[in-house]
């Protein structure tokens, strides 16, 4: 193994280990998530580039005798200041990193985890508040995607039969999307209707930076707020 590692990394999350020094952690582009303590003090110019949402180029030394990893140099290539301009950029910001960290760096999709990540953090850094929720609802949508629990829109995934235009389907943990003919849980999952349905299919493969234009009328954005909340469990 090379004791000296370098990859494109994203720091998700900076805590302090001991008197003086920090414990950070990365989504490293090749490796999913990496841990590696930070040494320097208040002023390192080390410690102020490592800081959550700056991504770039990461060295990191390993000894793997002794289990540890130190951070050698980290090259910034976007600080994305305007993260830290509005509340809801920011709370938005660390939902996202929790959903990185609870869904291990993309469950071994790290480069298509690191581009997501990294395009919604961007759109995010310029966003207004309306704005910064539907980002959100677009991450944790093509997240699910990427770890496998998203299911069909175009298809019920117990008859295979095609939804219509305007017709309201039901997604139901563990089973995925229904059909009126098919959903028999009672009171339970979630109801999309057609405006809910066509916005997901209208932004899930387009850049997060588009999602100013695409607005949500009061009704669909309650479904989708009901659905992303049983994804993102």
């Amino acid at each position: 193994m090379q004791r000296t590692f370098s990859s494109p990394a994203l720091v998700l999350r900076v805590r302090p280990s001991g008197e003086s020094n920090r414990e950070a952690v990365f989504l490293s582009a090749e490796e999913g998530l990496l841990s590696a303590t930070l040494f320097g003090g208040p002023k390192s110019r080390l410690r102020s580039h490592v800081s959550p949402y700056n991504s770039g180029v990461l060295w990191i030394y390993r000894d793997p005798a002794k289990d540890f990893r130190k951070v050698s140099d980290f090259d910034v290539k976007d600080w994305r200041p305007g993260l830290r301009e509005l509340y809801e950029r920011s709370s938005t910001a660390s939902v996202v990193v929790q959903a990185i960290l609870a869904g291990h760096g993309g469950g071994g999709f790290f480069g298509e985890a690191f581009v997501l990540a990294n395009a919604v953090l961007d759109a995010l850094a310029c966003a207004d508040e309306p704005c910064c929720e539907r980002i959100l609802f677009y991450f944790l949508w093509n997240w699910s995607g990427l770890l496998g629990n998203r299911g069909d829109l175009r298809r019920c995934s117990s008859c295979a039969c095609e939804y219509g235009n305007d017709g309201v389907i039901w997604f139901i943990p563990g089973e995925g999307f229904l059909c009126k003919h098919c959903n028999r849980a009672e009171n339970g999952g979630a109801v999309l209707g057609p405006g809910a349905r066509h916005w997901l299919l209208a932004v899930q493969d387009r850049p997060p930076s588009e999602l100013a234009r695409y607005t949500l009328d009061g009704s669909s954005l309650g479904e989708l707020k009901k659905l992303i909340k049983m994804l993102d469990h």
